[in-house]
């Protein structure tokens, strides 16, 4: 597994384009030769705003062999984001494609990081080299793209611990021809679902992600390929379940669900719908390199809420959320009892990227605390109860509340501001926000709106909007969102529509 290049065949089903393996050692021998020949040193930190093709697995593992970072960022974030994200992380350059933003070029030049484009590959053919085990090798940043950013640390220790777990437990043969729809700026759809198996010379294929119209057509693409795995979110199978035809070659034999959790109805509907019974809903965290629990043998009755066992880790569920104090067996939950989850693996981060206090307030003694809530039935069992975060899972993508807030602050007429989640029907949950104007005028929400735009990705963007005269706080002046959110439930949200059809006033 990343020893000498014996990946798998990669391939874009919607484009058509495709590499077998050995164009794959050529495309990567050419951009390790670049990358060389442009000064790219031991330990330097590289941009990747694009995923979702061919070119980004090259760029990956030609940045590995020079034993560079890889930093995969999300292609929609805008300018302001990209800026935010390059003072956290000085990268010593940024590989783009055709489709980058130009505003998001700009900001990279501006801020001194040498731009590259994938396809200027150059001639000069390199042979690619060997990762050392505790070199930084990826950088995923979860949240502050507006503020403190927070970016998660995996050596190519920690991400082969993954992996090597992963293995042991599932093996390889059930993955042998792999459907990517997810982003690969996230550790779900980048680790495990991508890398996983592509770097166990398993067949890859990848799909832009989360769009409507790959999913309408998901049970003849799964068909025309061959596809024998596949991982996804909830949102994905909402669509597909009511949009496609299922498939009809019966090549699927696993069928992942991670990034939120699953419904024994959905569950059971995945089931039919894929004709396997070998879905189960994998839990996974960043920190942790992604799919960290689940069910090996997934023919088990659906229930809502159930992971699984640990796949090379351990899991605990404890009655303290305190990572300043050492973990004693005093405060172990008993069988069925609701409490803390905590997990213990060989694949945890390094670290949160320059940020020891947020580091030292997650992991203590090598268990990582989730912030969800749990319990362990009598099985030995994790079934999830609810979580402790804040963060917005808007179609298996993590939005934090905290960057919203972030750039609503920096406005010049807001003066107060939450946002949260709210329930949908078809991403699982979207953006609600609730804000204090300085004036109550259309032009200053049209004002806002324009704000946003221009300082936030699309997914972003709030679905609802609440005109609100305060934000209520708790005694200790501390915000709770689902107050907020109760709250505004009782009011009217605004016609956002309306108002920002309507022309502005003279």
């Amino acid at each position: 597994m990343f020893l000498d290049l014996q990946t798998g065949n990669l391939a874009e089903p919607i484009s058509g384009r495709a590499w077998d393996r050995a164009d794959v050692v050529r495309e990567v021998a050419l951009r390790v030769g670049r990358l060389r020949a442009l000064g790219l040193a031991r330990g330097d930190r590289v941009f990747l705003p694009f995923g979702n093709r061919l070119e980004f697995f090259a760029e990956l593992l030609a940045v590995w062999s020079l034993g560079g970072c890889a930093v995969p960022i999300d292609a929609r974030l805008t300018a302001f984001e990209v800026s935010t994200l390059v003072a956290a992380a000085v990268p010593r350059l940024a590989v783009v494609d055709d489709a980058t933003d130009a505003a998001v070029l700009a900001a990279l030049a501006g801020s001194g990081v040498l731009v590259v484009q994938t396809a200027d590959t150059g001639s000069t053919l390199a042979s690619a080299g060997l990762s050392r085990l505790d070199d930084d090798a990826l950088i995923l940043f979860t949240s502050g793209s507006t503020g403190a950013p927070k970016g998660v640390l995996h050596t190519h220790r920690s991400l082969r611990a993954r992996w090597i777990a992963l293995r042991e437990q599932l093996g390889v043969d059930d993955f042998a021809r792999s459907l990517c729809m997810l982003p690969t700026h996230f550790g779900h759809g980048l680790i495990c679902n991508c890398l996983f198996p592509w770097l166990s010379g398993q067949d890859l294929f990848i799909t832009p992600p989360f769009r409507p119209d790959i999913i309408m057509r998901l049970g003849k693409l799964l068909d025309d390929n061959r596809i024998t795995f596949m991982s996804s979110v909830p949102s994905v199978w909402k669509l597909a379940l009511k949009l496609s035809k299922p498939p009809q070659a019966a090549t699927l034999r696993r069928v992942h669900v991670g990034s939120a959790p699953l419904s024994a109805a959905l569950w059971e509907d995945v089931r039919s719908w894929t004709g396997t019974r070998q879905v189960c809903n994998t839990y996974g965290i960043t920190e942790t390199g992604s799919w960290v629990v689940g069910l090996a043998n997934a023919d088990v009755p659906a229930q809502d809420g159930l992971v699984g066992f640990g796949w090379g880790a351990v899991v605990r569920v404890l009655r303290t959320c305190v990572t300043s104090a050492p973990l004693t067996a005093q405060a172990e939950c008993a069988v069925g009892e609701p409490g803390y989850v905590w997990l213990n693996t060989p694949a945890l981060m390094k670290g949160y990227f320059q940020r020891d206090d947020l580091t030292a307030a997650a992991v203590i003694d090598g268990w990582f605390f989730t912030g969800d809530i749990g319990i362990l039935d009598a099985h030995g069992q994790l079934v999830l109860k609810g979580r402790e975060r804040d963060e917005i899972n808007k179609g298996g993508m993590k939005i934090y509340p905290a960057d919203i807030d972030a750039v609503v602050e920096r406005f010049a007429h807001a003066s107060d501001v939450c946002s949260f989640a709210l329930e949908d029907d078809i991403y699982g949950q979207v953006v609600g926000i609730a804000v204090v104007l300085a004036d109550a005028q259309d032009a200053t929400v049209r004002a806002l709106y324009a704000w946003m735009r221009s300082h936030l990705a699309e997914p972003k963007m709030p679905a609802r909007w609440w005109r609100v005269d305060e934000i209520p706080r708790t005694s200790r002046g501390k915000i709770n969102r689902e107050a907020v959110k109760t709250a505004c439930a009782g009011q009217t949200p605004l016609d956002l529509v309306a108002i920002l059809s309507a022309a502005p006033t003279a």
